[in-house]
């Protein structure tokens, strides 16, 4: 009933054309007229055909419902190719739309979840639900601590339509925050690290300036200690700066693939003149048929290359060093274990190896040549990379450092396991 009395309102006019000219007919031909009625029936056909759409196009016309009637198709591919994070809210604070880089942030399957479901910050809430109820636009700091510390701006504003629309931006202010960061521990570890060495290597030079300055053999005694002490703080730059960068770009994924049997040969290739000079030996193990893992090979190199060495370092003189590639039984991960055979580490000061120059003995180390950075760079580079660090270490039974990092998706469904080969001996 309803719907005949809207077609009749929309067609009022209509109706009232064909009546009046009725009339005008009746008039002029007279009430009793047969032709006045043939012709009454013929005029309210011509018009009705004229003015009234057939119902084909009336059922042809779609009509928007739901939240697709807010975001047009187009809209929703422009906004899903913007770079920075974005998230559309409806008048009840309900997830709307959201682009890919935000769901890089709050996750898969947010949509018409409430907002205080999907971002728990109240910072970011509290600027939501201002805009929300005055109008104007609102600013908000906030930082998401797992899986990586990462640092935000969001910005929220309303979009006046019927009905209401509120637009949250997120602005990316990690690499800022990181590089401040990195800034003030870089000036604190330098000037912590630098300050014995530059001790050492002025009071030399005051001496060999003073009372040694004939002597020869203090004088070349007094050298070599300079040019050692030279020559670590050489190292501890390069390290500090080596992890600066690391930390930096520790939330940027990264790109291509990479078959760590071969990063690991070659990290321990490298090393070959240290195995020479300690006469160790090195055997790697790996098992056939090992998928690439997403990661950047330089890093990874560096990552295997401190393993290696501290292996090496802190192994017995002619003792033996073991690397193992191996996959894990549900084939969604790839380990990498370097083992030696030196005198191990407690267990109380396995949890702060991965500190900044954190050294279990600091003389040993720096005799070696360590700046207590190198498993501060293997823990960062492994958490760009999202994967993990196992340590499992026994006085007197030597240490064992393991490598965990995760198979790419498409690999997972490949998970029949090969034989390991013969163990090569480098």
């Amino acid at each position: 009933m309803t719907g005949l009395l809207d077609f009749l309102r929309q067609r009022l006019w209509t109706i009232a054309f064909g009546a009046g000219l009725a009339g005008a007919l009746l008039l002029v031909l007279g009430p009793e007229g047969v032709w006045a009625l043939l012709l009454l029936i013929l005029a309210a056909a011509v018009i009705f055909r004229l003015f009234v759409p057939a119902p084909r196009q009336l059922q042809s016309v779609p009509v928007p419902a739901g939240d697709e009637g807010i975001l047009s198709p187009l809209v929703r591919r422009v906004l899903g190719q913007m770079p920075v994070p974005l998230m559309l809210l409806d008048g009840a604070s309900r997830v709307l739309f959201v682009n890919a880089p935000m769901r890089g942030v709050v996750g898969p399957a947010v949509e018409k979840k409430p907002i205080s479901a999907v971002l728990r910050n109240p910072e970011v809430l509290n600027a939501i639900a201002q805009t929300a109820s005055d109008g104007e636009p609102a600013i908000a700091q906030f930082t998401l601590p797992v899986p990586i510390e990462r640092h935000y701006e969001a910005y929220s504003a309303r979009v006046s339509i019927i009905p209401p629309v509120t637009v949250l931006l997120l602005h990316d202010l990690t690499a800022i925050r990181r590089s401040e960061q990195m800034r003030a521990d870089f000036v604190a570890n330098a000037s912590h690290e630098l300050r014995t060495p530059l001790a050492a290597v002025s009071g030399f030079i005051d001496t060999l300036r003073g009372h040694a300055k004939d002597d020869e053999v203090a004088r070349d005694q007094f050298l070599e200690i300079m040019g050692t002490q030279t020559a670590r703080m050489s190292r501890l730059i390069e390290d500090l700066l080596s992890l600066t960068r690391i930390e930096l770009n520790e939330h940027v994924p990264p790109h291509g693939r990479v078959l760590l049997e071969n990063v690991v040969r070659e990290a321990a290739a490298a090393l070959e003149p240290l195995t020479r000079a300690d006469r160790i030996t090195i055997a790697i193990t790996a098992r056939s048929g090992l998928p690439a893992i997403i990661g950047d090979r330089d890093e990874l190199a560096q990552l295997f290359q401190n393993l290696i060495h501290n292996a090496i370092k802190y192994g017995r003189e002619g003792g033996h060093v073991w690397i193992t590639l191996d996959r894990s039984a549900d084939g969604e991960h790839v380990s990498v274990a370097v083992k030696d055979d030196g005198e191990g580490i407690p267990a109380i000061a396995v949890p702060r190896l991965t500190e900044r120059v954190y050294r279990v003995d600091v003389k040993r180390s720096r005799e070696k040549g360590g700046t207590g950075l190198g498993l501060a760079i293997v823990k960062h580079i492994v958490s760009r990379h999202g994967g993990r660090l196992a340590i499992d270490s026994k006085p007197g039974e030597g240490s064992t450092f393991t490598v965990i990092l995760p198979v790419p998706t498409e690999e997972n469904s490949q998970k029949s396991l090969a034989p390991a080969p013969v163990t090569e001996v480098l």
